[in-house]
């Protein structure tokens, strides 16, 4: 029973790592590129690694795939965030039928501030310049 477990998990987890892989090669750009290979490439990792908890079958093996795992899940979306956040500030073009820009005319480029939809750049630099 536990050897079934464990080519399940394993295949399983080996089929969204390529699919992960293959999300790179055919998405068209950037952003989709990275929300594709962040989910799926971590939950691959996190399903070989629990099956390799299962095969070795060791409290300490597990205990060390648990950290890896709750590492992962706690890095990887925020490692993709500041990626996708640095690509849009130097200007890293979205694929063209994108439909929804939230962050349009909502970052400074000079003073690279991000202001939320309530405020207005231009409110803002005048209140840095009377307190500059």
């Amino acid at each position: 029973m536990t050897d079934i477990i464990i080519i399940t998990l394993s295949t399983l987890g080996t089929v969204f790592i390529l699919l992960a892989a293959i999300g790179v090669v055919k998405m068209p750009d950037l952003y989709l590129r990275i929300s594709v290979t962040t989910k799926a490439a971590t939950l691959g990792i996190g399903l070989i690694l629990i099956s390799a908890a299962f095969y070795f079958n060791d409290p300490s093996i597990t205990a060390r795939v648990i950290a890896i795992i709750v590492f992962m899940l706690l890095t990887a979306p925020v490692g993709a965030h500041m990626i996708g956040r640095a690509s849009y500030f130097t200007g890293v073009k979205m694929w063209h039928k994108s439909k929804i820009d939230e962050l349009e005319g909502q970052y400074d480029p000079k003073t690279h501030k991000l202001y939320s939809k309530d405020q207005k750049i231009e409110e803002n630099k005048v209140d840095d310049i009377s307190k500059g």
